[in-house]
C-alpha cells in the first residue's frame, strides 16, 4: 500500500490519541487507547499487513519518545520508556491481528474485537510477567499453577478499565476515521438528516 490520504489520516489520528490520553488527570488504572490503536491498525489495514502492524507500534513509539524528552526536561513526571516495554511493543503489534478477524465494520464486530483484544493481552502479558519474561516491578510468583494466577490476579485490577477503554478509544478511532473520511457536503447532508 502506497502513502495515501486514509493512511495519513489514520496515522495522525493514532498518534493524537496514542499522546493526548496521557494528560487526562487521574484516569484509571489500565484506561488507555494502546488496545484500540492496534485493532484499528488491524481492521483498517487488514490488506496491507505491514501497515497494519506498523502504524499502531509507530504511533506509540513517537508519543512515548514525546514523554521521555519531557520527562528528561522535568516537565512531565511520566516517563515514555520503562523495562519490559520491548516486549509490551511486540504485543501490541500483535494484537493488530485481533482486528484481521473483523470482517466487516459493525458496531457488534467492532465492540466484540475490544473486548477480545484486552483479554489477549491480559493472557499472554501476565502469562510472561509469571514466566519471568517480562519486567516484573519486584513482583516474582512462583513457577507452579498458584504462581500463574496469583500473576492474572495482580493483573486483573487493570483488566476491566482495559475493556472499557479500548471500546472508548475505538469510538473515537473508527468514528473519527468515518468522519474525517466524509467529505463536507455528505457531512453537512448528514447533520441536516440529525436535525431533523
Amino acid at each position: 500500500m502506497k502513502v495515501t490520504k486514509s493512511v495519513i489520516v489514520a496515522f495522525v489520528l493514532l498518534v493524537i490519541v496514542a499522546a493526548l490520553y496521557r494528560i487526562v488527570p487521574n484516569r484509571p488504572m489500565g484506561f488507555a487507547p494502546q488496545y484500540a490503536m492496534a485493532l484499528f491498525g488491524g481492521v483498517m489495514f487488514r490488506n496491507d499487513k505491514k501497515w497494519a502492524f506498523a502504524l499502531p507500534v509507530f504511533s506509540l513509539f513517537l508519543s512515548d519518545l514525546l514523554y521521555q524528552l519531557l520527562y528528561n526536561a522535568g516537565i512531565s513526571a511520566t516517563p515514555g520508556f520503562y523495562e519490559g516495554q520491548w516486549q509490551n511493543y511486540i504485543l501490541f503489534g500483535l494484537l493488530a491481528a485481533v482486528g484481521f478477524l473483523v470482517k466487516r465494520v459493525r458496531v457488534v464486530s467492532i465492540a466484540l474485537a475490544s473486548v477480545a483484544a484486552p483479554t489477549v493481552f491480559f493472557l499472554i502479558s501476565n502469562f510472561l510477567v509469571w514466566a519471568g519474561t517480562q519486567g516484573t516491578r519486584g513482583l516474582n510468583r512462583p513457577r507452579t499453577f498458584d504462581g500463574l494466577m496469583q500473576s492474572y490476579a495482580d493483573g486483573l485490577p487493570f483488566y476491566p478499565n482495559s475493556v472499557y477503554a479500548t471500546l472508548f478509544f475505538s469510538l473515537v478511532l473508527f468514528g473519527g476515521y468515518f468522519l474525517l473520511k466524509q467529505n463536507p457536503q455528505q457531512q453537512m447532508l448528514a447533520v441536516k438528516k440529525a436535525s431533523v
